[in-house]
């Protein structure tokens, strides 16, 4: 399913994470050759891409909201 982006954080390991508006977390990595997401290594890039959907299998598998430790 389609949710948008609402915000990022960073994970335990220095990772950007998608804030996604059903309350799932998303890896956002920049991780060539195998994702090429060059806008999640900039802030302008991250702002730009807020309000983007991205697939959430979270939603698709009935999984609870994620929660920031």
């Amino acid at each position: 399913m389609k949710q948008k982006i609402t915000g990022y954080h960073k994970d335990d390991e220095d990772h950007w994470v998608a804030q996604l508006v059903c309350g799932h977390f998303q890896h956002v990595r920049h991780n060539p050759p195998w994702t090429v997401r060059l806008w999640v290594t900039t802030t302008q890039g991250r702002k730009s891409m807020i309000g983007h959907q991205l697939n959430c299998v979270k939603c698709d598998n009935g999984a609870e909201k994620d929660q920031r430790e």
